[in-house]
């Protein structure tokens, strides 16, 4: 309610867009009927919340294509860049908050330090069209737009793997560091066994908490769509879609990628609780 809300109190005119501002009034109103603009909002509203309960978004204003039909077929796009930014970030940033928890207050970890702040406050738009300057335009690589194969895969991934990979790195880090200090890990060494098991299985599974609740928040950001990313490298996604429904003032469409965003999150955070429970025996329901 407060997204259709607020999607209907934006400045500007659907009709409008759609026709153009010098378009016979007559033509205007029609379109209005059609759209059902023509109702007040609580109407409006209503009538949404029926289609809703049947089990659909409604139609673009543009296209007359079914929303719902719309993000089906863009999602298995969304889904392919997500997987292929998470299989970046996740192996690289574990590895980088791993190797610098360990040489703490080293060189190593002040360079990876840097590297991760620095990846958090470039903003994705600027380091997308770097990474597009240079691999496309400079060494000409890689295509710098479209979609496709991995070759048009492989430049998006990377730019929204890149914000990812730097709050995985910190995480891991101070994840690490917070169970090197715990009386378990002093027993172990007591024990005997040996630093890298200590470190491998000890520290690092026991660190994995809050480092898979960062994945899951990352992932399921990903597959509402990255809106920067798709935009800028033209990957036809569910981000691209929302970005063109805002642009165009299609509000079926703004509705329907907010509300399927919604379930994602749902799911993610469920699958991600149901995880919880296989890595960490103190929080099992007994």
């Amino acid at each position: 309610m407060l997204t259709f809300t607020l999607t209907k109190a934006l400045p500007g005119d659907p009709v409008l867009s759609m026709v153009g501002e010098r378009a016979q009034p007559e033509v205007v109103e029609k379109i209005r009927r059609e759209i059902g603009a023509d109702k007040n909002v609580t109407e409006q509203y209503l009538g949404y919340v029926g289609l809703l309960l049947k089990g659909e978004f409604g139609r673009s204003y543009y296209t007359n294509r079914k929303v719902f039909d719309d993000l089906v077929a863009k999602f298995p796009n969304t889904f392919k860049l997500a997987l292929g930014a998470m299989a970046i970030a996740l192996p690289v940033g574990l590895f980088f908050g791993f190797i610098s928890a360990i040489r703490k207050d080293t060189l190593t970890d002040r360079i990876i330090s840097t590297v991760s702040v620095t990846g958090l406050s470039v903003p994705v738009f600027w380091s997308g069209l770097l990474i597009m300057y240079l691999f496309s335009l400079q060494l000409k690589l890689l295509p710098p737009s479209g979609t496709g194969d991995i070759r048009f895969l492989i430049l998006p991934a990377l730019t929204l793997s890149l914000p990812a990979l730097a709050t995985l790195s910190r995480i891991t880090r101070t994840a690490i560091l917070e169970v090197c200090g715990m009386p378990f890990i002093t027993t172990a060494r007591a024990k005997g066994i040996s630093e890298s098991k200590i470190r491998f299985i000890h520290m690092l599974k026991n660190a994995l908490i809050p480092v898979v609740t960062v994945i899951g928040l990352d992932f399921a950001s990903y597959l509402n769509g990255a809106v920067l990313t798709e935009t800028i490298f033209g990957w036809d996604g569910i981000g691209r879609f929302t970005m063109e429904g805002i642009i165009k003032r299609d509000y079926p469409v703004i509705m329907g990628c907010v509300i399927s965003g919604t379930v994602i999150f749902v799911l993610i955070n469920l699958l991600v609780d149901i995880i919880y429970h296989y890595l960490d025996p103190r929080i099992r329901i007994r």
